[in-house]
């Protein structure tokens, strides 16, 4: 092989490595997250384990917010509010009696097992 090839073999894998290693999934606030599995214990764990950071989140940027999502953002400041349990309780059951785009109430989806 050519030194040419090799250098260019080379620089296509550290491209390849740098996006991947680059490329974050979007993470919830871990005390959010922590508040949402204890006000909804009673769901199917392994539904919440598995939708994680998309129960608020969608795509791959913490910014993208489901419909969900932005429903709690407009209560909750992510940096001010994760180290205060009542208030995130507080915003989750607020927005459990909230319209969701379908007309149902977010608690009613969520009942329903529908994250």
């Amino acid at each position: 092989m050519s030194i040419s090839k090799q250098i260019t073999t080379i620089a296509v894998m550290m491209a390849v490595g740098f996006v991947t290693l680059s490329a974050r999934p979007a993470f919830a606030v871990k005390q959010f997250y922590d508040e949402f599995k204890e006000v909804y214990g009673n769901l199917d764990a392994s539904m919440v384990a598995k939708a994680k950071c998309n129960i608020c989140h969608e795509g791959k940027s913490k910014k993208d917010k489901n419909a969900y999502g932005k429903e709690l953002d407009k209560l909750l400041d992510r940096k001010k509010d994760a180290k205060n349990p009542e208030k995130i309780r507080e915003a989750l059951e607020k927005v459990a009696g909230m319209k969701s785009p379908s007309g149902k109430t977010w608690g009613e989806i969520l009942k329903a097992g529908k994250l």
